[in-house]
């Protein structure tokens, strides 16, 4: 123990155990083998880059051509800005928690107490059947997606069309992928058109209650006016009633006028008589005077009118006013209520229309989708750079395989079980030839066989030696 090296440290001595030495001693060759693997390795794929070189080269021709062959797709998007939202309770009680705790734990409020907001009312609508339907019958996807169902049509436009709303701003945003630049655009301006007329004729809003129940009453009043209308003007040519109360007035008045001149008229008559006969001309000229009168005053009176007489076609009697005038006033009044009722509800529709613009949210676009000009779809460069670098990995691990095949012992039961299984499975394809010497199969591993013995040269000893290790 007194040969064993030590470690003075603090005053004090500590002495190595013999395990430990052999674990370090093991632990750095296992470093130094690993490493010398790992060169191996390197020098083994640097002696066949030429055959990696020439995959990356099949890799990325192949590649190119599948980006190629794959139909081009563009990109339409409409953005919307946020809709107006009425400050409710609720609204100033978020509006108020966000100002002071932040938009997140606003927004977790606002999921926890079930308020809805128009973005996410919006963004329901959107993604409903009915605005897709829409879309589907104007732009007819069914034949164009080649599906039988209109079902699996709403699946594939779902797949092609991304609606998502911005949790700060609360910009909506509407992007539409399709193979003709012109459709998309035009799909993205119909959402927009859809949105607009849903919001607009399937409002839920009080006002819009009000509303519709005002234009049903006004419809129904308008229709009692028009039939009261009817009636009293009806009413009015029939008796010649135009206005009972001017025309009792008038008739009054002439009346009173005519039975003074009556009284005059009489008076000089019976003057005329004392001094003149009945057969005088003057007698006989007031007389008929007289007689006039008094025919123009029972006609007034009602007395002695009779259908012929052109007073009675012009207006009504003196004595048939008081009886015109109950039924007059009975339709006016009718008339009247049904006029002030059609103009209250009128001014009370014009209002609810007011307060129903107010709250149903306005659909406002802040981009309007636009033709794209520049494809969304296929990464070309992405996927030749994906082609060739998977080509280089595969080449690389048949590379790193077949040179760890060809290092194993043929006597190992391994390679015997593996040799075996790979027979048999070179047996069961369908392709293979009689003798197997003309297969596919065949024809790469004798070709990867020659490139990698031609590429090695003189390193078969330490492609051995790393694919043992």
């Amino acid at each position: 123990m007194s040969d064993l090296p030590t470690e003075t440290a603090v005053g004090r001595e500590r002495t190595y155990d013999p395990d430990e030495l052999v674990i370090g001693t093991l632990n750095g060759e296992s470093v130094r083998l690993a490493r010398d693997r790992s060169m191996m390795r390197v020098r083994l794929l640097w002696s066949n880059r030429r055959l990696l070189m020439r995959a990356a080269l099949l890799g990325l021709i192949f590649a190119a051509a599948i980006a190629f062959l794959i139909p081009k797709r563009y990109q339409s998007t409409a953005q919307l800005m946020p809709p107006d939202q009425s400050m409710s309770s609720g609204t100033a009680m978020l509006a108020a928690l966000s100002s002071r705790v932040g938009g997140g734990l606003a927004g977790l409020a606002e999921n926890a107490l079930g308020m809805k907001t128009s973005g996410a009312l919006f963004i329901g609508i959107l993604k409903s059947d009915t605005v897709r339907d829409d879309v589907i019958n104007k732009f007819k996807l069914q034949d164009l997606y080649g599906v039988r169902y209109i079902e699996d049509a709403r699946k594939k436009l779902a797949e092609k069309t991304n609606i998502s709303e911005e949790r700060q701003s609360g910009i909506i945003t509407i992007s539409v992928v399709d193979s003709d630049p012109n459709r998309a655009a035009a799909m993205a301006q119909e959402y927009v058109n859809e949105l607009n007329w849903v919001v607009t004729h399937l409002s839920t809003s009080a006002a819009h209650r009000e509303r519709v129940f005002l234009d049903q009453r006004l419809e129904q009043v308008k229709a009692d006016l028009e039939d009261a209308e009817k009636q009293f003007s009806q009413f009015a040519s029939q008796k010649g009633a135009i206005d009972v109360p001017t025309q009792g007035k008038a008739i009054v008045t002439a009346a009173a006028t005519l039975q003074g001149q009556l009284i005059a008229a009489e008076s000089e008559l019976q003057g005329l008589k004392q001094i003149y006969t009945d057969n005088n001309v003057r007698v006989r000229a007031v007389q008929a005077r007289v007689n006039e009168l008094r025919n123009s005053l029972r006609n007034i009176a009602g007395k002695g009118a009779d259908e012929t007489s052109s007073a009675g076609q012009l207006y009504p009697s003196l004595r048939e006013l008081p009886l015109l005038g109950v039924t007059y006033a009975d339709l006016l009044r009718r008339a009247k209520v049904q006029e002030a009722i059609f103009e209250t509800l009128t001014q009370q529709d014009e209002l609810a229309k007011v307060q129903e613009a107010k709250e149903v949210p306005s659909v406002k676009v802040l981009d309007q989708p636009l033709v794209p000009q520049k494809k969304s779809f296929p990464p070309r460069l992405l996927i030749m750079l994906l082609g060739a670098t998977l080509a280089v990995v595969l080449c690389t691990t048949w590379i790193l395989a077949r040179s760890a095949w060809d290092a194993t012992d043929k006597s190992d039961p391994r390679k015997a079980v593996a040799a075996e299984v790979w027979a048999d499975m070179q047996a069961g394809l369908p392709w293979r030839g009689n003798n197997g010497s003309g297969t596919a199969v065949a024809w790469l591993q004798r070709k990867f066989l020659r490139n990698g013995k031609a590429h090695s040269g003189g390193n078969g000893q330490e492609e051995a030696e790393a694919n043992r290790s």
